[in-house]
């Protein structure tokens, strides 16, 4: 089965290292040969930023994009960058995974609407509108007295012209209000990239029933997210865990809502599927489960390939 992962957070890691360990093979949940062993069709590689310890957000984000193109110009002959459908249609015909670029801190525009215009020129593709700090954009779901903080003036803007260009918009991380100015004010599909159900367990960055509906209704996925915290009580990222917030969902909005989003390598370790390469252990699962291989399909990719065609 082929595989499209729409949250990682390799990148980083790789920023991070100090032994310049590249992207076509290292030690960490995500490689060029895991994702080749896992039937990678895409991979999405967020640029991470933390607006409190970065002097210059839009300064950081450029250096991380800058690594991600250096990578892939590295590894050429494996790996090539996707901004539409018809390039991961591409790509895999021509044997590569493809890679979206992604950002994880809709801050990093500094409140100026050219920046998200120029990220798009670069080849940004999505979006994660907050992480845990509040920005020009909206607030997240961190703290308990943002859940009721929708968009300001600015985000509006924002949601309106990436709905313009063409970029997923990404409500992972974006307070519950938030997520409803999105669902409102959205003309297109629009994605949660990496949270899970909070009926399964409650957990701020998870979902509510009502808005797996109302995501599902706008023709929207939401990736399923590998991290313990988001998935039950045990210290491990069990795959028994996952499998239960996907029937869940499933039950709520539809098996058209569920797609992945690992958020591998930026997650605590000692999950069950170790890295990229061992997704067949959730197909196999998912199987025993009783879904079937058009079901499993749509999880593992079509959910996710049919919103960036819609969208991208």
């Amino acid at each position: 089965m082929k595989t499209i992962d729409m949250h990682c957070d390799t990148i980083l890691r790789m920023m991070e290292d100090k032994e310049n360990i590249g992207l076509y093979e290292n030690d960490f949940s995500i490689d060029i040969k895991k994702l080749k062993k896992g039937n990678s069709l895409a991979q999405f590689f967020a640029m991470w930023v933390d607006l409190e310890k970065a002097v210059n957000s839009l300064e950081v984000c450029f250096e991380m994009i800058d690594k991600f193109y250096i990578e892939l110009e590295k590894n050429a002959n494996n790996i090539s960058l996707a901004t539409n459908y018809e390039d991961i249609i591409k790509n895999h015909k021509e044997g590569k995974v493809s890679a979206v670029l992604a950002i994880e801190e809709g801050g990093t525009i500094k409140g100026e609407i050219h920046n998200l215009r120029n990220f798009y020129r670069i080849g940004v593709r999505a979006i994660t509108l907050t992480w845990n700090t509040a920005n020009e954009i909206g607030y997240p779901n961190i703290k308990e007295d943002y859940r009721d903080k929708g968009l300001t003036s600015f985000g509006e803007e924002v949601v309106h012209e990436m709905n313009r260009l063409g970029m997923l918009i990404d409500v992972s991380h974006l307070s519950d209000k938030g997520f409803y100015d999105v669902s409102r004010l959205s003309s297109k599909p629009f994605i949660a990239s990496h949270s899970n159900s909070r009926a399964m367990k409650n957990h701020s960055r998870n979902l509510t029933d009502d808005m797996i509906r109302v995501l599902s209704e706008k023709g929207g996925t939401m990736g399923i997210c590998f991290e313990r915290d988001f998935l039950g009580e045990s210290k491990n990222a069990r795959i028994e865990d996952i499998i239960r917030h996907i029937k869940h969902i499933k039950n709520i909005g539809g098996i058209d809502v569920i797609a992945l989003g690992s958020d591998y390598d930026g997650s605590h370790p000692n999950c069950e599927i170790d890295n990229i390469g061992e997704i067949e252990k959730l197909g196999f699962a998912l199987k025993d489960n009783k879904f079937s291989e058009d079901e499993i399909d749509k999880i593992f990719y079509k959910n996710a390939l049919r919103v960036i065609k819609d969208v991208l």
